[in-house]
C-alpha cells in the first residue's frame, strides 16, 4: 500500500499563498478516521467513548471537529483544558490527565464543572481531595494503573515499563485499594474506575491484548476480594500509524473490534459491572491525515552525504531529534520525476542532530523546490518551538480543492509579545 499525498497542484496554490513551512491537514481524512473509530468502538454490553488524544495536535478547529464528530477529549495540562473550552467542549466531555497537576490548574478544572480526573499518584489524589473539599465541587476519579506492559516501542514513548514516570504499579495492590478508600470517603468525588496506557506508535495488536488481560484479571480480583466495582475502564491509546513504507499497522476496524471483543469476554465471563470502556486515540486520527510543505534551500555535499537544506527543521519537528522518527518525503516541484537520489534532508536550526530525513529518495533536487513530508499530523505543531527564534508554521485544512486557514503564522512581533522590557 503506497502513502498517499494530496494535489500537487493545490500544494503549489497554498505555499504560494502561505508561504513555507507550512503544516496542511486533511479534514476529510480527519473525520472518516473519527467516524472508523466512532462506528467500530461499539459493543451490545456496556457503553463505549473515543476520547481525542489532545496533546497530538490541538486547536479549536480540531476540538470543533471532534465534537461535530461525537468524540471526547483527553487533555493534560490546564492550558490544553483552556482550548477544549475556548472551542465550546464542556467538562463532563473531558478527562484531566498528567502525572503532576498543578493546584491551579486542578482547581481551574472543577471551575469549569463536573468531569474527569485521571490521578497518577496517592500525593495527587491527595491534593485533588483538598480542591474537591474546598471547593465543594463534584468530580469523578480514574486511578492511572501501571499494568507492566511493555510495547515494543521506543523507551522515550513506552508508559509501561516497570520504572514509568506515570501511574501505580498494578502489583501494589494496598496502595490502590487505599487511594479507592480515600476517593470514596470524600463527599465530593466519585471512583470511576482505572486507566492504564502503554505507549504509542504500537504496531503490534497483541501488546493491546496482553494489557487487557492484564487489567482485566486485576478488576476482577480487585471485584470479588475486595467489592471494588469498576465502572469505568480506560485503556489509553498508542495506535500506529504509517510513517514510511516499511510500516504496517493494523487497521482502525481490526484493532478496535479486537478490543471490543477481547473486552466483552472479560466482562462477561468474570460478570463485572463494567459500565463504559474508553480509547484515547489521537495520534492515529490526525499523524497520516497531516504534512508539512517545506522549500528546498542550499545543498551540500560531503564524503558520504549530499545535504539538501530546507526552511523549517526540529523547530517545527523534533520528534527525529528526540526519538529517531523516520519520515517519507515528495519533492512536490518534481512529482513526474524518479526519485533516483539520496539525499539527507537537514533543518536550518543551529544543531548537528537538526536532520529530518537522513536517507529521502527524491528526484535530483534544487533550490526552491517544493518539498512533502507526509504523516507530521501528530506531535508536529504540538511539539514546536521557538528554537533561534523561528516562528511556528501556519496550519491550514483541506477539504477537497478548498481550504481554510486555522492558525496563522507565528511572526516576529508575536515572539516579542511576552518581553516586559
Amino acid at each position: 500500500m503506497s502513502l498517499t499525498y494530496p494535489d500537487p497542484s493545490l500544494l503549489k496554490e497554498l505555499a504560494g499563498e502561505y508561504g513555507t513551512p507550512l503544516m496542511v491537514y486533511d479534514e476529510d481524512a480527519i473525520r472518516q478516521t473519527m467516524r472508523a473509530y466512532t462506528e467500530n468502538f461499539r459493543s451490545d454490553i456496556f457503553e463505549t467513548a473515543v476520547l481525542y488524544a489532545s496533546k497530538a495536535f490541538l486547536c479549536t478547529a480540531i476540538a470543533g471537529i471532534a465534537m461535530e464528530e461525537g468524540l471526547h477529549f483527553d487533555a493534560v495540562s490546564g492550558g490544553e483544558i483552556y482550548c477544549l473550552a475556548k472551542a465550546g467542549a464542556s467538562a463532563e466531555r473531558i478527562h484531566f490527565h498528567g502525572n503532576n497537576k498543578t493546584p491551579g490548574e486542578i482547581e481551574d478544572f472543577f471551575r469549569l464543572g463536573h468531569g474527569h480526573i485521571i490521578v497518577d499518584n496517592e500525593d495527587e489524589l491527595k491534593l485533588v481531595r483538598s480542591i474537591a473539599n474546598s471547593l465543594k465541587q463534584p468530580m469523578d476519579i480514574l486511578i492511572r494503573l501501571n499494568p507492566g506492559v511493555e510495547a515494543h516501542t521506543h523507551e522515550y514513548i513506552a508508559t509501561a515499563t516497570k520504572d514509568s514516570k506515570f501511574g501505580i504499579s498494578i502489583d501494589k495492590t494496598d496502595a490502590i485499594i487505599s487511594m479507592v478508600n480515600i476517593i470514596e470517603a470524600c463527599p465530593y468525588l466519585t471512583f470511576a474506575g482505572f486507566h492504564s496506557h502503554i505507549g504509542s506508535q504500537i504496531l503490534e495488536s497483541e501488546a493491546f491484548a496482553m494489557e487487557i488481560r492484564v487489567m482485566f484479571e486485576f478488576i476482577g480480583m480487585m471485584h470479588d476480594r475486595h467489592g471494588i466495582d469498576v465502572r469505568d475502564l480506560d485503556l489509553g491509546g498508542g495506535f500506529a500509524i504509517r510513517y514510511t513504507h516499511e510500516d504496517n499497522p493494523p487497521s482502525t476496524e481490526s484493532v478496535c473490534r479486537r478490543i471490543i471483543s477481547l473486552c466483552e469476554e472479560e466482562v462477561t465471563r468474570r460478570n463485572l459491572p463494567l459500565k463504559r470502556l474508553m480509547i484515547e486515540p489521537g495520534r492515529s486520527i490526525v499523524g497520516d491525515s497531516g504534512y508539512t510543505l517545506y522549500t528546498a534551500g542550499c545543498r551540500k555535499s560531503t564524503d558520504s552525504r549530499e545535504y539538501v537544506f530546507i526552511d523549517g527543521g526540529m523547530a517545527d519537528n523534533i520528534r527525529p531529534a528526540l526519538y529517531e522518527a523516520e519520515y517519507t518525503c515528495r519533492n512536490i516541484t518534481r512529482n513526474d520525476e524518479a526519485p533516483d537520489r539520496t539525499y539527507t534532508l537537514a533543518g536550518k536550526c543551529c544543531e548537528s542532530g537538526d536532520i529530518l530525513i537522513k536517507e529521502a529518495r527524491l528526484p535530483e533536487t534544487f533550490p526552491g523546490d517544493l518539498l512533502l513530508v507526509h504523516a507530521t499530523g501528530a506531535y508536529g505543531y504540538s511539539m514546536a518551538s521557538n528554537y533561534n527564534r523561528l516562528g511556528r508554521p501556519p496550519v491550514v485544512f483541506i477539504n477537497g480543492s478548498s481550504h481554510r486557514l486555522v492558525l496563522r503564522r507565528e511572526t516576529y512581533e508575536d515572539m516579542m509579545n511576552l518581553d516586559v522590557e
